[in-house]
């Protein structure tokens, strides 16, 4: 497994992602439109000219999506049952097709789950920044993690 088991997360770890990802108009556009999201400042430049960006900001949806499935593969692939929730989600600075992105991940908290022994939950924080070193989006992730499998199991 690629991701980690909830015994092999530690507060306080930190996860620099190799990953970056230049966005682009396509990636907007697809996304906005498959999600009907007919928002024009994401989809209609002409309209995007006239608002104080002066072009279409990419989907803040797609933005999130982005920054937590950079992360994945360093921490949930293949460990993860599902994700609890999303909280705390900001956009401090908006994002163009153009922008590089690039993501951090920390543990911010552990802990057994009452309803789920085989399960622990932790949570993550999620920190996307572009090409200039602005962060672009955080938010706090709280995901029910597999345990370790017993000896013997897979």
């Amino acid at each position: 497994m690629a991701g980690l088991y909830f015994e092999q997360f530690e507060v306080g770890q930190t996860f620099r992602h190799d990953i970056r990802r230049t966005v682009t108009e396509t990636d907007n556009l697809l996304f906005s439109t498959m999600t009907h999201n007919p928002a024009a400042i994401h989809i209609d430049a002409e309209y995007a000219r006239t608002t104080e960006f002066g072009k279409p900001l990419m989907n803040s949806v797609f933005t999130l999506g982005l920054m937590v499935g950079i992360s994945v593969g360093d921490t949930t692939l293949g460990t993860t049952v599902g994700n609890l929730g999303w909280d705390e989600v900001r956009f401090p600075k908006p994002v163009f097709a153009g922008d590089t992105l690039h993501v951090e991940t920390a543990v911010l908290e552990k802990r057994e789950s009452k309803s789920r022994p085989a399960n622990g939950i932790v949570v993550f924080q999620h920190t996307a920044w572009n090409q200039r070193e602005e962060i672009v989006a955080t938010c706090k992730r709280v995901a029910l993690m597999h345990r370790l499998p017993a000896a013997g199991t897979k």
